[in-house]
């Protein structure tokens, strides 16, 4: 009877604090304090409530009463202007009477729950582009918000156009556009690669095993995989010579729009990258592929796309009346207008006589035509200038037979001025004050000429003096294919440098991951730690890229893999089983390093260890706070 009594007690005073108290209450701090107090004074003074002998059964009833009133509390938070005073208990996630009083306002997520999140985001992610993986890989088609439209199987190019706001998901898409500025290509296969690293690692999380050694694992299975890679499976260029340029060439662009003219392109690209070979001042051999200009025209085939020996400009002379061509030109780089001088803004002169008015719009004609006079007596029969022309400059052009092009580029104009040894100038004062032009500042070419190609004028400058230089003209029936020529170029342009400058490359094919896999599954048996699993786990992660590529050409992933490891499996015994990768044209295993089937050394050590790190970098977020956006409280409201 006394128990029935006490829960009666107690839930009476329940029902109080949540009718009575709550109401005028809603603060999550005074309700809990008044509901400490309520059990304190219950306690104290039990016969208040219950017989003085009932004592120590009422101060366990009341201790878990004090307990599970504190928990339920807790889901309650003080109101915002405007809003009523409870929150979901999902978005408090196991809040604490500890947070009601730090007063956070937004949501908490932690645990194995952000962890998932992440992996899913990661997950959603790689599949966009995972379809696109490959020679037989599909396109996407992305139209922004005013209708423009993008075709491509570009990774990066892909995930730059997706606005993605998830957290984990932005970790990705960075992670796509650093292999794009790195490498230039391999984007689609780090974002996968990361992907699968997210999923396996979430699964030895859930199997109890903890982050930091999934971390540890990750990192000794990626360390011991570049070592492998570099020292067994790289091959020298000088072994296999201009073929695996040429290769390394052809292979980036199997999977794009000009996949059918790879060989046409392949010669094109690597004539291009070995024209603009120079030396940096340490000495070093380097290739700047953006030195290679690349332009569009509309109209013919891909295949009559051209290659020129020196530097295409979308420009065209000044006037009509000037030659469209000129031999062994002497050319002048200007950064600045050649226009009638004007005055400053804010600058006012007061005249009173009108003839002193005359004079000085003569000296205005005057000091213009100084200048153009200083710059043809120097031997300048060509001037290229980023600003305009007037006519009465125009003139003196046409009356000494001199060329004239207006509103060039100015990243143009640099590298036309490297290209030929010319000055670039943005003035031509000199440092005692007075304005000269030198002939030391012309460059020089073995000729310069205007033509036409397709409906726009070009103008060629042709076997430029001081370095080589190379433009390349493409051409397409539209500007959705011309764009996507133009990126699948760079690509193989950037595959091109690398190759060229490390003089190492590996098989393609799947060959190298399925090689990964099979070393790493042997070394994590070695291993008597914890870390033998996620070294496993990384082995089998690595085992998504011939699977893909595989399940893009619609043959059966499965029997192919497992055909794969076996030839490397006996990659001992035999080495040339190490270039063994997937022939997707004949769904068979074949030999990767004599098909031409070439990719970058450096581009397979870059997607190991950016999609390694960009994983690492997920899987030890376990917290995800964000905070809600603050509205602003009182003050006069503007109308």
């Amino acid at each position: 009877m006394d128990m029935q009594l006490a829960a009666l007690a107690l839930r009476n005073g329940y029902r109080k604090i949540y009718e009575e108290v709550l109401p005028s209450n809603p603060d999550a701090v005074c309700i809990t304090l008044s509901a400490i107090f309520f059990c304190s004074k219950t306690v104290d003074h039990p016969q208040t409530a219950l017989p003085s002998r009932n004592f120590l059964v009422v101060e366990d009833c009341m201790n878990a009463f004090k307990t599970r009133l504190e928990c339920s509390i807790s889901c309650f938070s003080a109101p915002r202007r405007g809003q009523c005073g409870f929150l979901k208990c999902s978005e408090i996630n196991m809040a604490t009477a500890g947070e009601a009083l730090l007063a956070l306002m937004g949501t908490r997520n932690s645990g194995q729950s952000i962890r998932t999140q992440n992996v899913l985001a990661a997950c959603a992610i790689a599949n966009i582009v995972k379809s696109s993986l490959g020679p037989v890989g599909l396109d996407k088609m992305l139209v922004d918000d005013v209708g423009d439209v993008i075709i491509t199987n570009d990774g990066a190019t892909i995930l730059k156009q997706l606005e993605v706001e998830h957290p984990a998901g932005k970790v990705l898409v960075e992670l796509a556009q650093l292999q794009d500025e790195e490498v230039g290509d391999g984007t689609t296969s780090v974002v996968i690669i990361a992907a699968e690293l997210l999923k396996a690692a979430d699964q030895l999380v859930k199997d109890k095993l903890h982050p930091t050694t999934v971390i540890n694992g990750y990192r000794l299975a990626c360390k011991e995989a570049l070592r492998y890679l570099e020292k067994n499976l790289s091959i020298p260029t000088d072994e296999l010579g201009q073929e695996s340029i040429l290769g390394a060439a052809r292979t980036s662009m199997s999977s794009k729009i000009i996949g059918s003219n790879a060989d046409f392109f392949s010669e094109m690209v690597v004539k291009a990258a070995e024209l603009v070979k120079t030396v940096d001042p340490s000495g070093k051999v380097i290739y700047p592929i953006k030195a290679v200009n690349v332009l569009k025209a509309h109209g013919k085939s891909a295949s009559e796309s051209m290659l020129i020996e020196g530097y295409a400009l979308n420009c065209t002379v000044a006037s009509e009346a000037m030659p469209r061509k000129i031999s062994n030109p002497k050319i002048a780089c200007l950064d600045f207008s050649l226009q009638k001088a004007k005055m400053h803004l804010g600058i006012s002169v007061v005249v009173e006589d009108p003839e002193k008015l005359e004079a000085i719009r003569r000296e205005e004609m005057d000091i213009v035509k100084r200048r153009i006079d200083k710059i043809l007596k120097a031997g300048a029969n060509v001037v290229l200038t980023t600003g305009g022309i007037d006519d009465l400059c125009l003139k003196q052009f046409v009356e000494v037979g001199a060329m004239a092009v207006r509103r060039c580029k100015k990243v143009d104009l640099k590298r036309i001025a490297k290209a030929t040894g010319a000055t670039l100038i943005s003035s031509l004062a000199n440092l005692e004050g007075d304005e000269s032009f030198e002939a030391s500042m012309l460059g020089t070419c073995e000729e310069i000429v205007q033509e036409r190609i397709s409906d726009d004028e070009l103008i060629f400058i042709k076997k430029t003096g001081a370095r080589t230089a190379a433009s390349i003209i493409l051409r397409g029936a539209n500007d959705v294919m011309l764009d996507e020529m133009e990126r699948s170029v760079h690509d193989a342009l950037c595959v091109c440098r690398r190759v060229l400058e490390s003089k190492s490359v590996v098989c393609g094919g799947g060959a190298v991951e399925v090689a990964l896999n099979v070393y790493l599954e042997a070394f994590a048996t070695s291993l008597a730690s914890r870390e033998q699993l996620p070294v496993a786990a990384f082995a089998d992660a690595l085992l998504v890229i011939p699977k893909t590529l595989a399940k893009n050409a619609a043959k059966d992933s499965i029997t192919l893999c497992g055909k794969l490891r076996s030839f490397h499996a006996l990659a001992n015994q035999d080495p040339k089983f190490k270039y063994a990768g997937l022939d997707l044209i004949k769904g068979t295993v074949a030999d990767r390093k004599s098909a031409g089937v070439l990719e970058p050394l450096i581009s397979k050590v870059k997607s190991l260890k950016f999609a390694t790190e960009a994983a690492i970098t997920i899987l030890r977020i376990d917290d995800l706070i964000k905070l809600d956006k603050v509205e602003p409280r009182g003050g006069d409201e503007c109308h």
